[in-house]
């Protein structure tokens, strides 16, 4: 078992659907690596990220099986295992809005909760994440410490709930704690949980959402449970990968191209703006002196982050799989405004079909077999 000051960690954010590409990327280190067992000690997660670091605690053993089973999960994926997409329920949620929006002020029914019902999630989650496994790699040391993350709606703060070691010690910051407990469904998909779109989750009387929202550091999860080493999943393409095809601008913003720029905010911009901050303070370490370090009363350690990319815009992709999905789907992203010309953003994040979500494992595949040597030397150094 690896020495705990060389523990290795795995940060997997958030992104709705796009959770795939980190599923294939997943299955593609595991081919790198070889290892039967879970190369990482250390598993942090938010929002979709949270159900795949989930999925790979509760199958610590077994990872190369794991992590096939993973990308063959989220590449035979369809909506109507994630929210329901059948045309009376869709038709009873817009109404309970269209009510609360146009009458609320004299009936107040506070019905209209999220614009999907994500119950099926619930039912996939407790389907494919074995809480009683998860729970005994944990107590056996195979996981030192894994951190679902979601975002308190009465205080906004964002709470990363773990499970692990007896080192590990609750933190607090300004924004964001982290509260030992022993992690259930409920704590998975209350991170999972779009705002607006899937409906928030109680917790212990409290009610939770997204954990991307206020996790504005989501290596801080990983470097609190000790590790020193991370590797981190993003699921916004690469600066000079092949981007989208351009679009031409002369309609207003539909919802969904709004919703998306909202989601792309929520999503996409911590992670990469959390590895800037690592490096630097890896730089600033690197020029102080042994003995000035030892005297911080907070142990300052550098730590090594690999960050593995898209190469290509899953907006893209989406926009290649939209006309193989079915009806009903189709005609909700179509009511939001989103089509073959607008809103492909917020469909990359919401489009749980097999045709877009097969690519996205395919290509998380082909990038880190890409760079299958800068991988393997990360994880053996």
């Amino acid at each position: 078992m690896s020495d705990a000051r060389d523990l290795s960690g795995l940060v997997l954010s958030g992104g709705g659907a796009r959770g795939a590409y980190q599923a294939g990327a997943l299955e593609a280190i595991a081919e790198i690596t070889g290892s039967r067992e879970l190369p990482f000690r250390v598993l942090s997660g938010s929002s979709a990220g949270s159900l795949n670091v989930a999925y790979l605690a509760s199958r610590a053993g077994s990872f190369m099986a794991a992590t096939r089973d993973l990308a063959a999960l989220w590449a035979g994926l369809e909506s109507a295992r994630v929210f329901r997409t059948n045309p009376v329920t869709l038709l009873r949620t817009a109404r309970d809005w269209v009510t609360d929006l146009g009458l609320g002020g004299w009936i107040g029914t506070g019905r209209g909760r999220s614009l999907l019902d994500s119950e099926p999630l619930r039912e996939l989650v407790r389907t494919h994440v074995e809480l009683p496994a998860l729970h005994r790699h944990v107590l056996d040391g195979d996981v030192h410490g894994i951190a679902v993350t979601a975002t308190d709606y009465a205080s906004g703060v964002g709470v990363s709930f773990f499970e692990g070691g007896a080192s590990i010690e609750p933190w607090t910051r300004v924004t964001r704690v982290g509260v030992r407990s022993r992690l259930t469904h409920d704590h998975v998909i209350a991170s999972s949980a779009i705002p607006l779109f899937f409906p928030a989750v109680e917790i212990a009387g409290e009610w939770y959402a997204d954990g991307s929202i206020r996790l504005a550091t989501p290596l801080s999860p990983a470097i609190r449970m000790g590790a020193r080493k991370i590797l981190a999943i993003a699921v916004r393409h690469a600066v000079g990968g092949e981007a989208r095809p351009p679009a031409a601008r002369c309609a207003y913003p539909t919802t969904a191209e709004t919703a998306g720029v909202l989601l792309n905010a929520l999503f996409l911009d911590a992670l990469e703006s959390d590895v800037e901050r690592a490096t630097r303070i890896n730089q600033t370490l690197c020029l102080l002196a042994p003995e000035v370090l030892a005297a911080h009363r907070t142990p300052l350690v550098p730590v090594d982050v690999l960050v593995l990319r898209p190469s290509i815009d899953p907006a893209a992709l989406v926009l290649e799989s939209l006309q193989h999905f079915p009806a009903t789907v189709r005609h909700f992203f179509r009511g939001l405004g989103a089509s073959d010309t607008a809103g492909w953003d917020l469909l990359s994040y919401l489009a749980f079909e097999d045709e877009y979500t097969r690519r996205l494992v395919q290509l998380g595949r082909a990038d880190t077999i890409a760079r299958a040597d800068e991988v393997l030397a990360f994880l053996q150094r």
